[in-house]
């Protein structure tokens, strides 16, 4: 009877540990993940507005069709990333992922407090590289380290009613994500 039951117990917890190893390890041997669907329908450095979604052209699932969006891909081997998005009458917020597909920052235009929300993105090693300037503070000017040099950077804007989609769908076209040739200044 002992050994029936260690039989079970081994069975189960051999079968936990080979359900945690391979949940953990899909992210990182999926061949489909949203940076590389994404890499054919996208510019580098620049924002690329999605098709309105529908269940037959959406590029990623569970996308959100009360939702204008655009994605930037970014690239900050070539200097750091100047992003301005308008934002919209309803809701924006913009969402910053690594090539890997881990959030590590948003905001969106209640918590920007602004008209335009601009910021700029750069790697731990560019921020260190910004001449120190005491004038400027972080409210003058936000500053968003990523810890990787690729990734996504995600522009929603939301129209609370189907006739509204239009203009949300202006405030994302008139966003920009561009590689910065001079240091950030202070605004």
């Amino acid at each position: 009877m002992i050994r029936l039951l260690f039989a079970i117990v081994a069975g189960i917890v051999l079968g936990g540990v080979v359900h945690l190893v391979s949940v953990l390890a899909l992210p990182r041997i999926a061949t489909q993940d949203a940076y590389s669907r994404l890499t054919p329908l996208t510019k580098l450095n620049a924002v690329t507005a999605l098709p309105q979604v529908d269940p037959s052209n959406a590029p990623m699932p569970f996308l959100d069709p009360a939702f204008a969006i655009a994605i930037c891909r970014y690239d900050l081997s070539g200097g750091p990333i100047k992003l301005s998005v308008p934002v919209s009458q309803a809701y924006t917020s913009v969402s910053f992922y690594t090539r890997s597909e881990i959030a590590y920052y948003a905001i969106n235009d209640r918590s920007a407090g602004r008209k335009v929300i601009e910021l700029d993105l750069m790697t731990a090693a560019q921020h260190g590289e910004l001449p120190e300037d005491e004038d400027v503070t972080a409210a003058d000017r936000l500053i968003i380290d990523s810890p990787s040099t690729t990734g996504l950077i995600v522009l929603k804007a939301l129209a609370s009613e189907p006739g509204l989609m239009p203009q949300a769908r202006a405030a994302i076209a008139a966003s920009s994500c561009q590689v910065q040739t001079e240091p950030p200044a202070k605004r």
